[in-house]
């Protein structure tokens, strides 16, 4: 079912399969800024990656001796979410474990998503409790995708992804296969753009750590216009598209985890965890996305 929250400026609509934003419209100039889910280019919009973000090795993984299937990017972004809560300003969902969560993933827990519109920004809230009598870990990600070009008169090469300060993020090395590899390299030294082509994700996502930066912006050069994605604390950020001429889209994807290495083990237990919470414990991270045109 499809839910919908506006203000002044952003209307967005949520569909409750997966949580996933479904629309979001800049009402001054009626601009669409989510992707649309094309299934020729990209059938996704905005899932939620959870209980692990990436892949996992063979597709299955071992919990207290238990095997499990582990479809990419986790089970939560192909289920069915219950409205839980709604204000003037937010929506609220979740998705309890039930007999088929525990197909995947044994423990008892809620994950939480909420949507909140503040002015021009959109916060996205994403909080797991652990119900389970027992210690749960867990990993966590975004992956909102916004149309590219914002409108006719430009193409890709117009915006750069642009940080408040010179980095030189250490890029996590996934190529090919999806499957963290150990031969990381340099994105840039002390730079704060990354100029964007169509060539940029030809090899799949680039997966940037080490940012000081508490923004990425995508920015439209000779206009000015950008999204802004707060990136603060989160250890990695990723940037990606499908490499189709022209791009059609851009994600930007703050993760609390990482795909398994080339090498792993299979074992829940030596996964890269957003965190790891004792009985009743929670987590919460949010990312905010402003919209300035």
């Amino acid at each position: 079912m499809i839910y919908t929250l506006e203000n002044e400026t952003l209307k967005l609509s949520v569909n409750s399969l997966g949580a996933e934003m479904y629309a979001l419209e800049h009402k001054p100039d009626g601009a669409q800024l989510l992707w649309n889910g094309d299934k020729a280019v990209w059938p996704r919009r905005a899932p939620i990656l959870f209980p692990y973000a990436g892949k996992i090795k063979d597709g299955k993984v071992r919990i207290e001796g238990a095997e499990y299937p582990a479809p990419q990017h986790g089970f939560a972004r192909d289920l069915e979410h219950t409205l839980a809560g709604q204000t003037a300003d937010s929506l609220t969902f979740e998705l309890a474990a039930s007999d088929q969560t525990r197909q995947f993933f044994p423990y008892d827990f809620v994950l939480r998503t909420t949507y909140r519109l503040a002015g021009n920004t959109l916060h996205h809230t994403l909080e797991v409790v652990n119900r389970d009598g027992r210690p749960m870990q867990f990993g966590i990600g975004y992956h909102p995708g916004f149309v590219l070009p914002f409108d006719e008169k430009h193409t890709t090469t117009d915006y750069e992804f642009r940080f408040d300060s010179p980095q030189s993020p250490l890029v996590i090395n996934c190529q090919s296969g999806g499957f963290v590899n150990g031969e990381d390299y340099r994105l840039m030294e002390n730079k704060d753009t990354i100029p964007l082509t169509d060539e940029l994700f030809d090899n799949d996502s680039i997966c940037m750590s080490g940012l000081t930066s508490r923004t990425i912006d995508l920015v439209e050069k000779d206009t000015g216009r950008k999204i802004s994605f707060n990136i603060e604390g989160y250890p990695y950020v990723l940037i990606w598209s499908m490499p189709t001429r022209p791009l059609h889209f851009v994600c930007v994807e703050p993760w609390r985890s990482l795909p398994d290495r080339v090498d792993a083990t299979g074992d829940w237990a030596d996964k890269t965890p957003a965190a790891r919470l004792a009985p009743g414990e929670s987590y919460a991270t949010d990312l905010a996305m402003t919209f300035c045109r």
